[in-house]
Order: C-alpha cells, then sequence, then structure tokens
C-alpha cells in the first residue's frame, strides 16, 4: 500500500483533483494566447511559456491519473512522465533560443505576451502553493512535484515578463532569446529533481509548521 493511499482522506483527495481541474483549465487557455501570439510576434521566449503550459497540462493529467490509482509503481511512473516532459521542453526551447540568438531574430513586441504573463505571477503562486500544501498532506509526491512545476511557471512568468517588457520598451531583441533559454535552464533542473523523486519538501517557503 502505498503512502498516498494510507494518508489521503476523501476531501484531500478531491481538493487535490480540484486543484489540477483548475491548473488544466488555466493552462488551456494560456498556451493558446501564449503560442498563438508568440507565433505572431516571432517571440521565443513567449512561445517555450506557451509550451510550458501545454506540458502542465500534461502533468496536471498525470498527477490526476495518479490520484485515482494507487501503489508505489503507479506514483514512480507518474514522476516519471512528469520528468520526461521538462526534458523535451528543454530541448526544444535550448534549441530555439540558440538558433534565434545566431541569426539574430528580432521579435516584435506583445501586449497580449505582457497580458498574459503579468496574469500568470498571479494565478500561478497560488496554485502552487495550494497544490503543495494539499500534497504533502496526503503524502502525494507527484502531486508536490506538479506544484513544483507550478511555481516554476510562475518564476517563467517573470522572466518571460522581463524579456517582453525589455525588447518592447528599449528594443533589446536579445532579451527574448536569453528569457528562453533562462525558461530551458529552470526546466531542465525542475526535470532532473522530478526523475530522481525530489519534490522540495524541504525548502517550501509557502508552508508554515501544519
Amino acid at each position: 500500500m502505498s503512502e498516498t493511499e494510507r494518508t489521503a482522506t476523501p476531501g484531500l483527495l478531491r481538493r487535490g483533483l480540484r486543484l489540477e481541474y483548475l491548473t488544466i483549465s488555466w493552462n488551456v487557455i494560456e498556451a493558446a494566447v501564449a503560442v498563438g501570439f508568440g507565433i505572431a510576434a516571432g517571440s521565443i521566449a513567449l512561445v517555450a511559456f506557451g509550451f510550458d503550459s501545454v506540458i502542465e497540462v500534461f502533468a496536471a493529467s498525470v498527477v490526476i491519473w495518479e490520484l485515482r490509482g494507487v501503489g508505489e509503481d503507479r506514483e514512480r511512473l507518474a514522476l516519471r512522465l512528469i520528468a520526461i516532459s521538462f526534458f523535451v521542453l528543454t530541448a526544444y526551447v535550448g534549441i530555439e533560443a540558440v538558433r534565434d540568438l545566431l541569426i539574430r531574430a528580432e521579435p516584435k513586441e506583445s501586449v497580449p505576451g505582457i497580458v498574459v504573463a503579468t496574469l500568470s505571477l498571479v494565478v500561478m503562486p497560488t496554485l502552487a502553493i495550494a497544490k503543495r500544501r494539499t500534497g504533502k498532506a496526503m503524502a502525494s509526491a507527484p502531486l508536490v512535484a506538479d506544484s513544483a512545476e507550478t511555481m516554476l511557471c510562475a518564476l517563467l512568468s517573470l522572466i518571460l515578463l522581463v524579456g517582453l517588457l525589455l525588447n518592447a520598451t528599449v528594443g533589446w531583441w536579445w532579451a527574448d532569446p536569453v528569457a528562453a533559454l533562462m525558461i530551458a535552464g529552470l526546466a531542465f533542473r525542475e526535470g532532473v529533481e522530478a526523475w530522481c523523486g525530489e519534490s522540495h519538501e524541504d525548502d517550501d517557503p509557502g508552508d508554515g509548521d501544519e
């Protein structure tokens, strides 16, 4: 019997599932806006952010699948699938960002991108903290790992916002691919930690002693 099965109450399970469904709903909208306007503006950072939202949808779906089942093998597989999603994002964004730097691709400014990044800075931390607390209460490593991915999305929002604003206000075209490379680096780190089964339980600034 898994640790999740031993400690999850029906109320905690419903809360965890509800948070994941909210995550999926928000990220579907976020992905559509970011990828669409990112392609239109030629912004690899915005496109990368949109693809991260797609991965967030995938990760949330994996966690829902894991929460509805039991067993350590299922939990381990869920963590591995989340990790793989990070590695895919890292590879794509890293290659595209380096290419843009080499060919000096200059993205257009994107007001919709700035808006969605700003909104994400509010929504994502709130969801991440709630998922982390619920995951800890349930002893669900995949839910805690997914909360780290959601918090990463908030950090990516900040990086994206800075890159988009620098490009729009002072014309620093290189800020966009540099922001994308930062996103790729953070995604790789989170992928390694999820693959190894780490879930940031010892360094959570959003939690108190509960």
